[in-house]
């Protein structure tokens, strides 16, 4: 196992961030006070990338996919929000969403932005990369691939899905996922960050359609474990109804290596801390269980990798991971090696 030390704060960290949804834009936001930082903290970040699923066929991005032939925008969209320094104003205009029934009902203005700006550039990486600078962002973000991939899945009964909205209800079903077309390419910068980086996460995210399907992106993972980064997977709090039922956080790292065997993680940063008794009927109620809590015996390790436990949840009425705390863990992985559960 790798471990890089940072003794002080003379060089900044190259960060890679992989997946997508709301957890790869959540730990984006907790870790953007760090970049640049110096020595106003103990450890900073020199350069942040994410490398961003582009897999998504639903709602206004599915919609702006089928009608403007384009990759899906919402998920880019979010890490550039939370991402952005710019006026709050302006990351709220990213985010709105137009009312209504009619064509633009749905629609969120930053989806419809980038769309355009692909259009007029012709190139939607650099659609991305305009749009990051218009919203000050304080890192880069890159499709996981600017094919038009889509997903599917292999299911155990021999059927075949194809959707990402329609794999996300059919997870215990599936025996393997795949992208189309299966040699999709990944952006020569995104490749050069992993090769580059200090620290390399997976997660949060949805297991089958934000974790896996940008590791499945050709070379990807190889560039992955041939980085000398310390690898990180981040575990959700919860499973996912229709996709991840009963699967534990060992469940979730075995998939990801399935998928990726040649990775070998250094850690697995997983929630101990159990939700309120409204929240576990509320989120028990649609088929959700919490993820990571144990009773007094914990296991140390999976699969090779050291388990990092920490009190993980935001204070809010939803089950979300708090920002500030998941990116401390995850730097202090980086940086104490074998003392990250001090974060407790």
């Amino acid at each position: 196992m790798k471990h890089h030390l940072f003794s002080d704060n003379t060089a900044g960290l190259k960060f890679v961030a992989i997946g997508g949804g709301n957890g790869l834009s959540t730990l984006l936001s907790g870790l953007k006070r760090f970049v640049d930082a110096g020595s106003a903290e103990p450890v900073w970040i020199e350069n942040l990338s994410a490398i961003v699923a582009v897999s998504d066929d639903g709602g206004s991005s599915g919609r702006i996919r089928d009608e403007l032939q384009m990759l899906p925008p919402g998920d880019i969209r979010n890490c550039m929000v939370a991402l952005s320094e710019d006026s709050q104003t302006l990351s709220r205009l990213f985010q709105h969403r137009f009312r209504g029934d009619g064509d633009l009902g749905g629609h969120s203005f930053g989806n419809l932005f980038l769309a355009a700006l692909t259009e007029v550039t012709g190139d939607f990486a650099e659609a991305v990369k305009l749009s990051s600078e218009i919203l000050a962002s304080k890192g880069h973000i890159y499709p996981a691939t600017v094919a038009d991939v889509r997903l599917g899945a292999e299911l155990k009964d021999g059927k075949t899905v194809r959707g990402e909205t329609k794999i996300g209800h059919v997870g215990p079903m599936i025996k393997r996922l795949f992208l189309e077309p299966a040699d999709c390419q990944p952006l020569p910068e995104a490749l050069a960050a992993i090769a580059a980086a200090d620290v390399i996460t997976v997660g949060p995210g949805s297991l089958f359609t934000s974790l896996i399907p940008p590791i499945l992106v050709k070379g990807v993972s190889k560039a992955i474990a041939a980085s000398g980064a310390v690898k990180i997977f981040i575990c959700n709090l919860m499973t996912q109804p229709g996709e991840t039922d009963g699967l534990s956080s060992r469940s979730h790292l075995e998939l990801v290596r399935q998928y990726a065997p040649e990775i070998d993680f250094d850690y697995v940063i997983v929630n101990d801390h159990p939700i309120s008794e409204k929240q576990m009927e509320k989120y028990g109620s649609e088929g959700a269980e919490q993820i990571g809590v144990h009773g007094s015996i914990s296991p140390k390790t999976i699969d090779g990798a050291e388990i990092v436990y920490g009190n993980l949840l935001d204070d809010g009425e939803m089950v979300r991971h708090d920002p500030e705390r998941l990116a401390q863990v995850v730097l202090l992985c980086a940086i104490q090696p074998r003392e990250a559960e001090v974060a407790r």
